[in-house]
């Protein structure tokens, strides 16, 4: 069996993170997410939580008109995806592995052996997993959901052109709260295994 890969995008509390954890442990190949905010902070010389706050930081297009020439935390947010781009490319070359996140969907899209997969929850389960998964209250809950749901297609929309959950660039897209995040990596592992004959 040749090399494959699979991106996940996801709502933020749709526990998308734990899912790829479970498939990676269900298929035997790595999953990356926040190893690619440690390796481009290594190699930026960049704090992580400042690769962390940036490369997901919404921009509203008032600033384009507003800076036409752009802006210094865009020129940071370009290089951080530089970077971040080289090193999934690589990672995608060297093994079978799962990318959460960070337009993986987008930089992998046109590979042989690549599957897109968007991870969704109705708004409700959302707000439950970030209580109960993340200890947050609800209106801390409520305030997140919105914040990073709102960077995350921004930042998405910006480098790869179309939004993260956009279907006619995803062959698979799972509300978690159907089956669970052992029941969706089950489901997914099943279709992987399906599909690349494994």
């Amino acid at each position: 069996m040749d090399k494959y890969t699979i991106s996940i995008t996801r709502e933020f509390g749709s526990l998308g993170r734990p899912i790829a954890r479970s498939l990676s442990e269900k298929l035997g190949i790595e999953f990356y997410d926040r190893d690619i905010v440690e390796e481009v902070s290594k190699q930026l010389n960049m704090p992580v939580s400042r690769v962390s706050d940036s490369e997901e930081k919404a921009h509203h297009r008032l600033f384009s008109c507003m800076f036409p020439l752009g802006t210094d935390e865009e020129y940071i947010q370009d290089m951080i995806f530089d970077v971040q781009k080289d090193i999934i490319l690589d990672l995608a070359e060297r093994s079978s592995c799962i990318i959460v996140g960070r337009c993986s969907d987008y930089l992998l899209e046109n590979r042989q052996n690549h599957i897109n997969i968007f991870i969704y929850a109705p708004y409700a389960k959302r707000l439950e997993n970030c209580i109960n998964s993340l200890d947050m209250t609800e209106e801390q809950a409520k305030k997140m959901i919105l914040r990073v749901d709102r960077a995350r297609a921004s930042y998405h929309k910006r480098y790869a052109g179309f939004a993260p959950g956009d279907p006619k660039h995803k062959q698979l897209m799972m509300d978690s709260s159907l089956l669970g995040v052992e029941g969706t990596s089950d489901l997914i592992a099943q279709m992987v295994k399906l599909k690349f004959g494994i």
